[in-house]
């Protein structure tokens, strides 16, 4: 029977990469979304036309009873869920001084919180079966900080922080939990950034380029595949050795 994987976010960005690399490796793969419905069908639609296994779902990961329902259609139609990716993120750029606790809390909320309910809702069914795999997606920001973004810094180390203890609790019911912290990748989510900016981020990175969507699904493929059997409660940087 084959192996069935939940993405959060994955209408688009590393999220849209991981789920089309899951689908052609064999997955049932479920395509979560919030907003995103166009990006999210449209995906859907096309892996579908390619014979894969796929299903979306619309659900806010900060709203616990959405993230509850997805879980339980989830495992109604594949039968089990193996694999957790928790990828739905928002960021922000600006001062302290200029965010306000509605950006702060949605922030926390999203990223940190998001990460936690999927967490959770996941944990029983994984328990029950002895076996699963939850990747969680940070950033090299969570690991050392970005100025302009103490919000976005702040839940992406709390990742961090979750990723290690959960690794702890669930690793006597066979559940491993890793984390993958990103650095600049070529997405939608750095369409703020001006060529300049971009350009000189990109003269700081020792290998001199912004990574790809694609190399960061690879990544998460193979922690969730059984040649990461071993691994758990690691933080994998992908940043171009910007991080080191």
């Amino acid at each position: 029977m084959s192996k069935t994987v939940l993405i959060t976010g994955a209408s688009k960005g590393i999220g849209a990469a991981t789920a089309i690399l899951f689908a052609q490796k064999g997955y049932n793969v479920v395509i979560n979304y919030n907003n995103s419905y166009e990006s999210a069908s449209l995906l859907a639609r096309s892996l579908s036309a390619n014979g894969y296994s796929v299903m979306t779902h619309k659900a806010n990961v900060a709203n616990k009873l959405e993230v509850d329902l997805m879980i339980k259609e989830t495992l109604y139609k594949f039968g089990s869920l193996d694999i957790l990716v928790n990828n739905a993120g928002v960021a922000y750029q600006g001062l302290i001084t200029d965010t306000d606790e509605i950006d702060f809390d949605r922030i926390i909320d999203t990223n940190l919180k998001g990460t936690f309910n999927c967490c959770k809702a996941v944990t029983s069914s994984m328990v029950n079966k002895g076996s699963g795999k939850i990747i969680n997606i940070s950033s090299m920001w969570g690991q050392v900080g970005a100025s302009c973004e103490v919000a976005y810094s702040a839940s992406k180390a709390g990742i961090i922080g979750l990723t290690k203890a959960l690794a702890k609790e669930l690793a006597p019911s066979g559940i491993t939990v890793n984390c993958i912290a990103p650095g600049l990748i070529e997405t939608s989510m750095n369409s703020n950034l001006t060529v300049e900016e971009l350009t000189e981020f990109v003269e700081t990175i020792p290998l001199g380029r912004m990574g790809s969507a694609d190399e960061i699904a690879e990544a998460i493929e193979f922690l969730a595949s059984d040649k990461a059997d071993y691994i758990t409660g690691q933080v994998l940087g992908i940043n171009g050795g910007y991080v080191i």
